[in-house]
């Protein structure tokens, strides 16, 4: 499985993918499929702000 690596910090952070998709304003199902192909890193940086932004908002 491709990105294993954000499919787990999502699932650890308690968040859903489809909340990160919701921030990088796409469609869950093309987020989906976007996972099916290694990102790029600078994707994937994105993608940790993304989560961590979410975390923070949760924990208020």
């Amino acid at each position: 499985m491709k990105n294993t690596d954000i499919r787990t910090e999502v699932k650890n952070a308690g968040l859903h993918l489809w909340q990160i998709a919701d921030g990088l304003g796409i469609n869950d199902g093309n987020f989906s499929r976007k996972l099916r192909h290694e990102l790029p890193d600078e994707e994937k940086a994105r993608i940790r702000a993304i989560i961590t932004e979410l975390t923070r908002k949760e924990a208020i």
